[in-house]
């Protein structure tokens, strides 16, 4: 059902592959943009594909509430419905549920919560994830989760982790009572406690998954935290199958996660960010709310060859965003897009030459502390 080659494999740990399934395909390690209610926002799908997108990232949760997976499903799924021609990959939605939901209780069974739009009570189990996700139709679909935000305690931790890991079978059941061509995979969470990771690690790579993910990081945790456990973690998934780090990062955060065997990344920063007057540039991350840029009639970020960089500048984009302009988020977001994905494609190229601590120590050392 999904092939995963790799082609390339860095002393680092870093690898250069392809995912393949259902006839589409996407070069790893790959960025998704996430378009949560199916669109990456500000741009549209062809303008991501343009930008050289092989794969976004759709919300289970969010489609469930809105239009409803019964709108998708007759649309053809997510991919017809935004007209996307690339592979997609829905997330089971049990972060928002955590995240966004006022009222929650949480049970072995499942989840009862308000809907964050109206109000509305639900209830979602395991096995509803992934009949939504069935019905979502994106060829790839994620395990339903129970992650636990920083600091958690440990017991709060373990409960969380042991649940998941529970769940974790439950889907894998489900998946196959549906009989769906699309590919499943299993989430390692744990908290932030090494052994938990471990135990986490242990329990999901012995279930039979298409693809392993580690979920439940950068939710607040120091960063140093952050890339301590998924070091410990990463190593412990199958090398054969593909590798997610869900929900981040910034760009320093995707190359030092390639260097421990990372192949698959999402994250809403390009967008969001670019939508609040920020940009990120081969040097770091710029704000152009700050005075600073008011008279700066340069490109953008000089480094970079987006028609953006190439047709804007600093001063005219500062004046868009400050004045409310659509235009702004337009073009803050195709820049950061477009900077996400070519750092994948330089990322590929410099695991190709097997020089990718090269590659990573002089990107890192030409960043800003925040980039």
């Amino acid at each position: 059902m999904l092939e995963f080659t790799i082609y390339n494999s860095d002393p680092t740990g870093a690898r250069r592959g392809r995912v393949a399934l259902r006839g589409q395909a996407f070069d790893t390690p790959a960025f998704m943009p996430v378009a949560t209610q199916a669109a990456v926002k500000a741009l549209t799908p062809d303008t991501v594909e343009g930008l050289g997108a092989q794969i976004i990232l759709g919300n289970a949760y969010h489609l469930y509430l809105r239009p409803g997976i019964e709108v998708v499903r007759r649309a053809g799924g997510l991919a017809r419905f935004m007209r996307w021609n690339g592979a997609t990959l829905t997330d089971s939605g049990g972060y928002q549920i955590f995240s966004l939901a006022p009222l929650i209780e949480v049970s072995d069974d499942g989840v009862s919560f308000r809907s964050h739009l109206d109000g509305a009570e639900h209830f979602l189990t395991p096995e509803s994830a992934v009949t939504i996700q069935h019905a979502i139709g994106a060829a790839i679909i994620m395990a339903f989760d129970q992650p636990v935000a920083y600091p958690a305690k440990p017991p709060q931790a373990r409960e969380a982790t042991e649940r998941s890991d529970e769940w974790a079978e439950r889907c894998i059941r489900e998946h196959a009572r549906g009989g769906s061509n699309q590919a499943l995979f299993g989430i390692v969470q744990g908290g932030f406690d090494v052994a938990l990771r471990e135990q986490g690690a242990a329990r999901i790579t012995a279930l039979p998954f298409d693809g392993y993910a580690v979920g439940g990081l950068s939710v607040g945790e120091p960063k140093e935290e952050t890339f301590r456990l998924l070091g410990e973690v990463a190593p412990r998934l199958p090398l054969e199958r593909p590798r997610y780090l869900m929900g981040m990062g910034k760009p320093s955060d995707l190359v030092r996660a390639v260097a421990v065997g990372i192949d698959m990344f999402d994250c809403v920063l390009p967008t969001r960010l670019g939508r609040n007057g920020t940009a990120y540039t081969w040097r770091g991350k710029i704000n152009l709310k700050n005075a600073q840029y008011e008279d700066d009639f340069g490109p953008l970020d000089p480094d970079c060859e987006c028609r953006v960089c190439k047709e804007y500048s600093r001063a005219y984009l500062r004046h868009v965003y400050k004045a409310g302009e659509i235009i702004a988020a337009w073009c803050l977001s195709y820049h950061n897009l477009h900077l996400y994905l070519r750092l994948m494609e330089r990322i590929r190229e410099a695991i190709r030459r097997q020089q990718y601590a090269e590659f990573a120590d002089g990107f890192l050392s030409q960043r800003s502390s925040d980039g």
